[in-house]
């Protein structure tokens, strides 16, 4: 495949910078669940229900939630709703676990001095960004960590509503490699320190010192800075794996290119946090080492096509297609798929990347396991979330049809429970 230069430092540029604030509405759809209550015992009913993305769904079913946990599901025909439960309507209805967004951002400017936000603000920003989408965990790929750790503290500490956050902090970067600060201003970003590695023992430091703060996984944004300054040093990226499976926390990387994802793989990092359109297709060595090591795969194909938005149609398609052929091939090897958008750089409606990811021969059961049990997997919670059975924590999503038919399905959210608590309620 041929890209002309101008293509890729344009396109190196925006996947890595662009903020678009376009949103289906400018006012949330649904009802806005600002701050706590009480919690209720829920009874879910009447609804079809995927207690997991390859289990055969229960028709006309009951999902009841008692302190947090489900505590029963099944048949409507065959399980009473106890006295006092707060009954949802769910005929006509699929039901399914929490969703997980593993690849999103906390740098946009609507997020800057987290504490300061009052609570009412905070929790319809994560309303429009995360929990009228389904999303009751989300993985931050890069930001400021002390302000996204403010924003996580404030919810888990019962003030607000809203997903559970996980973090990487600040991202392990060349020197000169990130936009000047006025740019990023421009693109609605915050300007924060980024660590800049050019060495083995500097990429150990720096993840040391993350992790001693409290991230939850280590980025490594492989995007090259400007000539004649040295790329990011494939020593360093082993020397943040090392560091930070120590700890048992898994290491992302974003990748500019199919040799970046070839060694990033050999490395030994958990996630290839894009595709690579500007590359060509992957061969079958990166394919292969992706698949030994066990590497999961955020495709982020809405950001591709956003990011292409200035350009001509021509080149649209072609790389979309590019970066649609590329999960095509890792699915086709039975690679692991974690959904992902990379919400906070593009728009936060995830409809088009669930109509890509199907254009790339995932069915709707592979990607509701990309939303739910593959991520919870990763990132060890399959014996807390990502699935629905008595005991595991009430996260759920109701949603308006039936996805096996249309994947657009996943994106049309009547309910978004977290630990038996009403997130979002649509309005209908």
């Amino acid at each position: 495949m041929v890209t002309t230069m101008a293509e890729s430092r344009n396109l190196r540029f925006l996947m890595m910078t662009v903020v678009v604030a376009v949103f289906t509405s400018a006012i949330p759809r649904g009802a806005l669940s600002q701050s706590p209550t009480a919690r209720e015992d829920l009874a879910l009913v009447g609804g079809t229900i995927y207690v997991s993305p390859m289990s055969e769904p229960i028709r006309n079913g009951v999902v009841l939630v008692h302190d947090g946990k489900i505590s029963a599901i099944g048949a409507r025909e065959a399980l009473r709703v106890p006295t006092g439960f707060q009954t949802l309507d769910c005929s006509g209805r699929t039901i399914t676990a929490g969703f997980w967004n593993s690849h999103v951002h906390f740098f946009e400017r609507k997020w800057a001095d987290a504490t300061g936000i009052t609570a009412q603000e905070l929790a319809t920003q994560l309303q429009e960004m995360f929990t009228q989408y389904g999303f009751t965990n989300v993985f931050d790929t890069g930001s400021p960590w002390n302000n996204t750790r403010r924003i996580r503290d404030r919810i888990e500490s019962g003030e607000l509503l809203g997903p559970r956050i996980r973090s990487t902090g600040e991202p392990l970067i060349a020197p000169g490699a990130m936009p000047a600060d006025d740019v990023l201003r421009s693109l609605g970003d915050m300007v924060f320190a980024i660590r800049e590695i050019t060495s083995a023992s500097e990429a150990a430091s720096a993840s040391k010192e993350l992790l001693q703060a409290g991230v939850d996984a280590i980025k490594v944004h492989l995007q090259p800075p400007r000539s004649p300054r040295a790329t990011f040093p494939q020593d360093a990226i082993a020397a943040a794996v090392l560091e930070a499976h120590r700890l048992g926390k898994p290491v992302f990387v974003h990748p500019n290119n199919g040799a970046d994802v070839l060694n990033a793989a050999m490395a030994g990092v958990d996630v290839i946090a894009h595709t690579t359109p500007l590359s060509g297709p992957w061969d079958a060595n990166t394919l292969m080492a992706m698949k030994s090591r066990n590497v999961a795969l955020t495709p982020t194909l809405l950001g591709w096509k956003s990011a292409l938005r200035h350009d001509r149609v021509s080149t649209q398609r072609r790389l979309t297609d590019t970066a649609v052929g590329q999960l095509r091939s890792w699915v086709a090897l039975e690679g692991v798929v974690l959904f992902g958008t990379d919400a906070g750089a593009v728009d936060y409606d995830p409809t088009e990347e669930y109509v890509l990811m199907r254009q790339a021969g995932m069915s709707f059961r592979q990607i509701l396991a990309s939303l739910t049990t593959n991520p919870a997997e990763r990132f060890g919670e399959s014996a807390r979330q990502g699935r629905l059975a008595v005991g595991l924590n009430a996260d759920l999503v109701v949603f308006k049809g039936d996805p096996a038919t249309d994947v657009r399905v996943f994106a049309r959210v009547l309910y978004t429970v977290r630990d038996g608590e009403v997130l979002y309620r649509a309005s209908e």
